[in-house]
């Protein structure tokens, strides 16, 4: 690990604080990944990802989000919370359940687009329902695609806890773009 990135030295902390934990990422090159975008349909580049013939992007690591469906304008991932997401009061920090939301509201919408085509989330209104407390078992998010322009597309997601439960909602929109060198 370059010099840069290496995590700074742990200050003193109080013995009350208990022992310290730590949580252990492995992705691969992000960029490599990237470069295959431009050959591939949405669909196809979420299937092999899904599939494992390609790895999924870094942020799957940091989140734990797993690619289960990918069907035209609909994808659905599961994610596990784990303690190092959650807030100040002991639950699942909201921005978890919104990166999930953008995750499939943003694939969704891949799903959908040609070759040589791109998104990138211009805005995104999450709804939450429901806390998302520890120990609680797997997470469920579904992305499907409202309207797919040829410049916006709109989607929707729903998070869902291990009962069914809905823990939030979203409304997406996306605006896509041509893949430089597609």
């Amino acid at each position: 690990m370059p010099e840069s990135q290496q995590p700074a030295a742990p200050a003193a902390t109080p013995e009350a604080w208990g022992e310290p934990r730590t949580r252990d990422l492995t992705w691969y090159d992000p960029m490599q990944l990237a470069a295959k975008v431009p050959g591939m349909s949405g669909i196809e580049f979420l299937g092999q990802m899904r599939d494992g013939v390609i790895p999924p992007p870094p942020i799957a690591a940091h989140f734990g989000l797993d690619i289960d469906v990918v069907e035209e304008g609909r994808v659905t991932f599961t994610c596990t919370p784990d303690e190092s997401g959650y807030n100040p009061i002991g639950t699942v920090h909201g921005g978890v359940v919104c990166t999930l939301l953008d995750t499939v509201c943003g694939c969704a919408m891949q799903s959908v687009l040609p070759q040589g085509k791109g998104y990138t989330s211009v805005e995104i209104k999450v709804s939450y329902v429901k806390a998302v407390r520890g120990g609680g078992g797997p997470l469920t998010a579904e992305g499907t695609v409202v309207k797919a322009g040829s410049r916006v597309g709109f989607t929707e997601g729903v998070v869902r806890d291990a009962t069914g439960a809905v823990i939030a909602t979203a409304s997406s929109t996306l605006l896509v773009f041509d893949i430089p060198g597609a």
